[in-house]
């Protein structure tokens, strides 16, 4: 935890704040003491997300999936302000290590404490369940080893049963890769077994110490999620046979809760397993440094207590993050919004891509606090520069991109519902929760030829002297144009290029994580081209050339052949 800042609150409604638990994209996070010395979290959205009424709502509706989950196994709601800035829930602070530190710093779990635990978050997440809601978000860092048992925490994409869609698209996206079922990377579909599949997958990780489906790119974990067995190397031969169950591939196939605790057959408490109770010990929670408080009071001194866990894996400690709300399409006569947006957050790795949110028409501002960014433009010049430097020796700044292999990123339209967007094959091979982006939606921008391609960082905190280069890239549906294949007899043949660049920008010039950041945004074909093996070979193709589903990436540049995968989308140019 850190200590309380000089533009910090020094309290909320009845609470005063003790220090900084964590803070994201949609807000920061408190620890807090009530007037009669309980300790909880304070979760508040920053002043410039109360703007959108979207947010609000899905404030709101996390509050009241956190106010129907009353259970000893969670960290219960107990205060919450909804009705004027600033908004806020106020959730237990609950005290103890999570799942993931205790393994990372003492090893694997002995079987015996394995059923304990599986037992007990069986029955924690039926009780859950009881309630009408879906975890979803199942994982070690999701599991404190409190004293009076586990508890789960971190409800922020949850869902209750009878809830749905607040915006036109949609809002968040699938859990955490390793811990997200297959039926969910797959095909957005979360219920009860995609819960259980997460518990195996987390109990294996307790037995092992060991991610179940190991390491890498976001890629790679959700295909052998999808495809491959778990690493179950050295576990106890019952209880990886129960672990196998629970991360059955058909959804259908998984045991269900009440037959998970069966088949623990525990004969006594977790809280009395001396190995459980060594990992949830007694022990001073760290003070943070003393600050000013705006008035110049001194800050309160948090008070000894149980250790928590390390402070990016405290209760609620990643920000505001939206309860999911995904449901049926609008109807499909309603008009779509100009710019379809989404947040990396949400981008959370999948075999799938995510959902989307919009924004009002012509942007978020109607035109103010946006800058341009050039790439190329048709006579092969820079028709701007991108801020943070020019592409030259002299600044450093990566001045284009260009392919080193094949690329098998590729988006495809849903027929169900074209306008509320597609899915990319593969997901992004990172994340960053601040990242934002805009695509083309409406047929009149696609049919003219031209449209603008939006990005920004929101509210980030960069250190001095950070950047954050991105560029944009646009790709055809075929390796070569409709009629050329036509033609020439060679047929329609997937792209498996790279696609055409823009010149990547730094997204962190010029930002201030106070501020609303403006959008960066790019004209296609003019701000676009293609490079290979450092020299530009030409402008970016015309969209009536090649008549299909087109591929949007965004790619974290490092240098001219060194990039990554932030996030993917697409549009439809018809025939």
């Amino acid at each position: 935890m850190d200590a309380l800042r000089g533009n910090d609150p020094t309290g909320l409604g009845p609470y005063v704040l003790q220090a900084r638990l964590g803070a994201g994209g949609m807000g920061q996070v408190y620890l807090g003491r009530s007037p009669g010395g309980r300790l909880v979290a304070l979760k508040v959205i920053r002043d410039e997300i109360t703007e959108h009424p979207e947010a609000l709502v899905r404030f709101r509706r996390e509050v009241e999936t956190a106010r129907a989950v009353r259970s000893a196994y969670t960290a219960n709601l107990i205060d919450a302000s909804l009705d004027e800035a600033p908004y806020w829930l106020a959730t237990e602070y609950v005290q103890g290590p999570t799942l993931s530190s205790a393994v990372a710093e003492r090893g694997p779990l002995p079987a015996e404490t394995c059923r304990g635990l599986f037992a007990a978050l069986a029955e924690g997440l039926a009780a859950v369940h009881a309630c009408g809601v879906t975890h979803r978000d199942l994982k070690p860092q999701n599991v404190i080893l409190s004293q009076r048992g586990p508890q789960l925490i971190d409800f922020g994409i949850a869902r209750g049963a009878e809830q749905t869609a607040v915006t036109e698209d949609g809002a968040a996206g699938p859990g955490t890769p390793g811990f997200t079922a297959p039926e969910v990377l797959m095909r957005n579909e979360v219920g009860p077994a995609a819960d259980v599949f997460a518990l195996g997958a987390t109990v294996a990780y307790a037995a092992t110490g060991r991610p179940p489906f190991g390491t890498g790119p976001a890629a790679s974990v959700g295909y052998r999620a999808v495809y491959e067995p778990i690493d179950l190397a050295g576990v106890e031969e019952g209880l990886a046979g129960l672990v196998q169950a629970c991360v059955a591939k058909d959804p259908a196939a998984r045991p269900s809760l009440a037959q998970v605790i069966e088949r623990c057959a525990v004969s006594g408490a977790l809280v009395g397993d001396a190995h459980y109770a060594a990992l949830a010990g007694t022990g001073a929670v760290p003070q943070p440094a003393a600050a000013p408080a705006p008035g110049g009071a001194p800050v309160p001194a948090v008070p000894a207590a149980a250790p928590p866990a390390a402070p990016h894996e405290l209760p609620t400690s990643d920000g505001y993050t939206p309860t999911r709300l995904d449901g049926p399409a609008g109807p499909a006569g309603r008009r779509r919004r100009a710019w379809t947006v989404v947040g990396a957050a949400v981008l959370a790795a999948a075999v799938t891509g995510g959902v989307l949110a919009a924004i009002p028409d012509g942007g978020n501002d109607g035109g103010k606090g946006e800058r341009a960014a050039g790439g190329a433009g048709s006579d092969g010049k820079a028709s701007a520069s991108p801020v943070g430097g020019g592409g030259d020796g002299a600044t450093g700044a990566p001045a284009y991109i260009e392919a080193t292999g094949p690329n098998r990123d590729q988006w495809t339209s849903d027929p169900r519902d074209p306008w509320s967007g597609g899915r990319c094959n593969l997901p992004p091979e990172e994340t960053s929760q601040h990242f934002q982006y805009g695509k083309p939606s409406e047929p009149a921008d696609i049919a003219s030829g031209r449209f603008t391609v939006a990005m920004r960082l929101s509210y980030a905190e960069a250190e001095p002297g950070e950047t954050y280069y991105v560029a944009a890239v646009v790709k055809p549906p075929h390796d070569i144009p409709a009629a050329e294949a036509e033609a020439t007899g060679i047929g329609l043949i997937e792209n498996r290029a790279l696609g055409f660049t823009s010149r990547p920008v730094d997204l962190y010039a010029g930002h201030s994580a106070s501020e609303t950041p403006p959008w960066v945004k790019l004209t296609y074909p003019d701000d676009f081209s293609l490079y290979v093996k450092g020299e530009r070979r030409g402008g970016a193709l015309a969209l009536r050339e090649d008549p299909g589903d087109w591929t949007v990436r965004f790619v974290h540049v490092k240098g001219p052949t060194e990039f990554t995968g932030i996030a993917c989308d697409g549009f439809t140019v018809p025939e």
